[in-house]
């Protein structure tokens, strides 16, 4: 395997990993939005001016 040949499959490689990693990351954040959902707005008090 020359030198070019590595370097394009150990590019491909790379930013393969990146976005792989970045989606099971945008999975396991959307899993915890479900569990602890935030809490409503009119659920909190409101200041009187």
């Amino acid at each position: 395997m020359d030198k070019w040949t590595f370097g394009l499959t150990l590019t491909i490689v790379g930013v393969g990993g990146t976005f792989l990693t970045l989606w099971v990351m945008s999975l396991v954040i959307d899993l915890l939005k479900k569990i602890f959902p935030l809490q409503e707005a009119a659920a909190a008090p409101e200041k009187k001016a």
